[in-house]
């Protein structure tokens, strides 16, 4: 079995590689290309643009699932007329057309996923941000679920393994922060304690970090004062979401363009 890159640097590289297996050159890199988009337009908080990448995704592994089932598929530019009803032609094929996963989960996955996103609506406008947030997550990790299997199904990789790739080339790894010992550090000398935190919590958006771990992290030297000298003053220009009941805390969509637009640029 071929060794599969994971270099952050060319993520689509990496997942083409590993879905090789899918014959169609141009799904496979459309499925790449809308699942990277996807992603990465939920990581920086665009729920609605993240939502369009998500219809686009649930077309294209459809199509792929029809290729693979029936040899044929719905023409790249023409309208699929009834997603739930092309899905549930798959699920209803016969079991020697193709593995139980391409045939019954996954379509049964993308119709929850594509419903999901038009009866919802994800850019949702008023006070239904949270909704949003919800909605994007179970929608990105339905997305995951199909990458991994796709690659599980096409390379012959264990779905851990899968898991795996997908995390790491999901992950946003930073050459100044180094992990060792469960710990990290900012490589950089001369930062402020407010711009490690953001560069710290950048590699992780997907999660909370503990407020005492990321106090940790930055060695700052009184932890009372870590939080209302850094915590406080990040959380109040919306950088960051302090969770003080918690004690957890979030890189917000400000925190991301902070970090990407001024101190990636000035730490090049």
């Amino acid at each position: 079995m071929p060794t599969i890159s994971t270099n952050i640097g060319n993520p689509e590289e990496s997942l083409g590689q590993a879905l090789h297996g899918i014959s169609d050159s141009k799904l496979r890199t459309k499925l790449v290309e809308s699942y990277l988009s996807l992603k990465r337009n939920y990581v920086e908080g665009r729920f609605e643009s993240s939502g369009l990448d998500a219809g686009k995704f649930c077309e294209i592994a459809l199509r792929i699932a029809q290729s693979q089932v029936f040899g044929s598929h719905v023409p790249l530019g023409k309208r699929i007329p009834n997603f739930a009803d092309a899905c549930r032609e798959l699920v209803t094929s016969p079991s020697a057309a193709a593995p139980e996963s391409i045939r019954e989960i996954i379509p049964r996955g993308l119709v929850f996923m594509y419903t999901l996103r038009n009866k919802r609506g994800i850019g949702h406008v008023g006070g239904d941000v949270d909704a949003n947030r919800v909605d994007a997550i179970t929608i990105v990790h339905g997305a995951d679920w199909v990458i991994c299997e796709l690659i599980r199904l096409y390379h012959g990789l264990s779905i851990e393994d899968a898991q795996d790739l997908v995390d790491n080339l999901a992950q946003r790894k930073l050459p100044i922060v180094w992990e060792i010992a469960g710990k990290k550090r900012v490589l950089k000398a001369g930062l402020t304690a407010s711009d490690e935190s953001l560069l710290l919590l950048y590699g992780q958006q997907e999660s909370a970090v503990l407020v005492e771990d990321l106090c940790d992290w930055v060695e700052y030297s009184n932890f009372s004062l870590f939080k209302s000298n850094v915590l406080n003053k990040l959380h109040a220009n919306r950088l960051i979401e302090y969770d003080k009941d918690d004690q957890l805390v979030y890189l917000s969509p400000l925190g991301v363009a902070r970090v990407e637009d001024t101190l990636l640029t000035l730490l090049k």
